[in-house]
């Protein structure tokens, strides 16, 4: 899970919880692209900002594993299957529903550096 903050630099957000570890870990925090799904379709690989279908105003961070029906659909997983709630529990996302790509991490100081 993630707590987004839209200020000066666009959008924002703060990984929240172990779903993502190791690449990514609580009290990250990450530039967003919201604009990343205009210029190219989310692919196999890419860190994707979702909302949760159980709780739609919650936003998670995922890696797309599988993409379907033509780009239209996305299979999202965490990385640490261990301690993950992710599409093997609630099934596919619509790829129209993808609020952005995390791209870069800028907190804290000693984890500076892109995230993919």
């Amino acid at each position: 899970m993630i707590r987004r903050t839209l200020r000066s630099w666009g959008a924002r957000a703060e990984v929240i919880g172990d779903s993502m570890r190791p690449r990514l870990r609580a009290g990250d925090w990450l530039l967003v692209d919201p604009e990343a799904n205009v210029s190219r379709a989310p692919a196999v690989g890419d860190l994707v900002l979702v909302p949760d279908p159980r709780e739609p105003a919650r936003l998670l961070i995922k890696r797309v594993s599988e993409v379907y029906e033509g780009g239209q659909e996305l299979w999202v997983t965490g990385d640490a299957h261990d301690a993950t709630t992710d599409s093997d529990s609630f099934g596919s996302v619509s790829a129209s529903t993808v609020v952005g790509r995390p791209w870069f991490r800028y907190w804290p100081p000693s984890r500076l550096g892109r995230v993919a």
